[in-house]
């Protein structure tokens, strides 16, 4: 038997190019999405997904994708995390010092959490 958790978090999405560069820190010089995904990692949270797009634009309106016959290097990556308000603010300076460009966006996110009962067997 399985027990759902229901809670009010954070989603957090920061929108990035492919080969923007890490700016700071232990990581700099690293792909930017790889180095907040480590940062992350580092800081304890749960979890994160890094999305590469297919195609976007960003504040240059140059059209980035990943068609054949226009193939750019620079797609567009979303790096997602959900976490409480407190943790995700926390994290924010951070962040900003790691970025030269790109969108950070948050939203509120109803997170329900499926998983075993408490003190199951597995």
């Amino acid at each position: 038997m399985s027990t759902i958790r229901d809670e009010d978090q954070v989603l957090m999405r920061v929108m990035l190019g492919e080969r923007d560069r890490c700016t700071s820190g232990p990581h700099k010089g690293q792909p930017l999405y790889e180095a907040i995904l480590m940062r992350l990692r580092e800081d304890g949270f749960q979890g994160a997904t890094v999305v590469r797009g297919i195609a976007g634009f960003g504040a240059n309106s140059v059209i980035h994708t990943g068609k054949l016959l226009r193939l750019s290097m620079d797609l567009p990556v979303i790096v997602e995390v959900v976490d409480r308000e407190e943790r995700i603010q926390a994290f924010l300076p951070g962040l900003e010092e790691m970025m030269q460009g790109g969108i950070v966006t948050l939203e509120k996110a109803r997170v329900i959490h499926y998983g075993p009962a408490s003190g199951a067997a597995g």
